[in-house]
């Protein structure tokens, strides 16, 4: 499952056109880009100065990790401004599902300008997959977080065990490290100073991140109670761990099951490797520590294809099962609403995949729209759909009401 960071015309103009509103309105009030941009109300803003180590150097968390709350920051990283916007590179305090204080790095992008009063609402992106090691995380390789067309603060993590180096392999699917991550990245643009990020916020991704956007989402209200959810888009998400569907999907199921495997027994010993892989499996694992996706795919496809990944598989076999199944998502419904995206030419998850869990959410009473685009792929969806996207969630940043398609049916077509 492939992370994308395309940009539509339509959106650049959009982005564009929001900018020099922003950019107007500062000169307009006589704030200057530079000025202290903070909340009202909100938490006090990180005090000390930015990291001017080398970009290595960044991702090596202090030893020992000092004590820190949950989004507080631990050292910042100024990359610059480019159109408007400034982006910094962040470390910051989050929890693994062990409930353990973990070092978490990301990309936080905000107005150059005077924010409202009540601060800018934030996007947070839970990326794609990119990999297990810490080599994989995409803070490392990309200049600013991700534009959904929302004008405002936008954050990127890099999810537990990605990025930041010393620690066990990122924890694959782990709902609570997924979402944790996500959530305390927007709790991160609150303390950062000049961002002016506000407690209205928005979960979103694509592919795994569609996983870590609704597992962000369905955490938010116990874990987060001083955030305000918007909304959350999921775009082709990963779910429904007990299905297999056809076409190359077997394939690609007992690659990510083999990922998960590896990056969740750092969560849980309880998983024994020995228990579940093939020689030719443990051979190969050296690729989640050395490689990132590419790499992991080249050498898990033949493995994949000759049935050499398992000797008891993961998806059938407890504890591995129970934990998998532990860490699904679309078994609860929120308040806020919800934009499910899938594309009919999906080979890396099938439709089919989306429509169960559609299904899935509509008997939890969870307000959802569904949007099945023919002939989109898994590669294109997030372009595909560039306009609808913005356009719903900016409808639920202006306040107007969610369509639900459970309504009108509560299987998909």
């Amino acid at each position: 499952m492939m992370f994308l960071n395309d940009r539509t015309p339509a959106r650049v103009v959009a982005a564009l056109a929001a900018t020099v509103v922003l950019l107007v309105a500062g000169a307009c009030s006589g704030e200057s880009a530079s000025s202290t941009n903070t909340v009202r109300g909100g938490p006090a803003p990180f005090a000390e100065a930015p990291f001017t180590g080398t970009d290595e150097e960044f991702y090596l968390p202090p030893d020992p990790l000092p004590e820190g709350e949950p989004g507080e920051l631990i050292r910042v990283m100024d990359l610059g401004e480019s159109g408007g916007m400034a982006t910094r590179k962040v470390m910051y305090h989050s929890r693994d599902a062990a409930g353990r204080d973990r070092a978490v790095t990301g990309l936080v992008t905000y107005p150059a300008t005077t924010a409202p009063e009540d601060g800018w609402p934030v996007v947070s992106t839970a990326p794609g997959t990119t990999g297990l090691a810490p080599q994989c995380g995409l803070s490392r390789r990309n200049g600013e977080a991700q534009d959904w067309g929302v004008p405002g603060v936008r954050v990127m993590t890099d999810y537990i065990g990605l990025g930041t180096e010393g620690g066990p392999l990122h924890p694959y699917f782990s709902k609570p490290s997924e979402g944790h991550s996500v959530i305390d990245g927007v709790r991160a643009a609150q303390r950062l100073p000049n961002a002016g990020a506000g407690n209205r916020w928005f979960s979103v991704g694509h592919s795994q991140g569609g996983h870590g956007a609704l597992a962000a989402s369905e955490l938010a209200a116990d874990y987060a109670p001083e955030l305000d959810l918007l909304g959350t888009l999921s775009l082709s998400p990963a779910a429904m761990f007990e299905s297999v569907y056809g076409g190359i999907d077997p394939i690609v199921t007992g690659i990510l099951t083999a990922m998960s495997l590896y990056g969740g027994a750092g969560e849980h010993p309880e998983i024994k490797l020995e228990d579940y892989v093939t020689d030719e499996l443990a051979n190969a694992s050296g690729v989640f520590e050395e490689g990132c996706l590419p790499e992991i795919t080249d050498t898990l496809v033949p493995l994949a294809v000759g049935g050499q990944l398992f000797t008891n598989d993961p998806r059938d076999t407890d504890p591995a099962n129970s934990i998998l199944l532990d860490n699904d998502v679309g078994n609860v419904a929120v308040d806020a609403p919800l934009f499910l995206v899938s594309g009919t030419a999906d080979d890396r998850v099938a439709t089919d995949r989306v429509r169960d869990l559609y299904a899935r959410l509509c008997e939890t009473g969870q307000v959802t729209e569904l949007l099945i685009v023919e002939g989109a792929t898994h590669d294109n969806i997030t372009a595909e759909t560039a306009t609808q996207t913005s356009a719903w969630l900016n409808a639920r940043l202006v306040g107007d009401p969610p369509t639900n398609s459970c309504d009108e049916s509560p299987t998909a077509p």
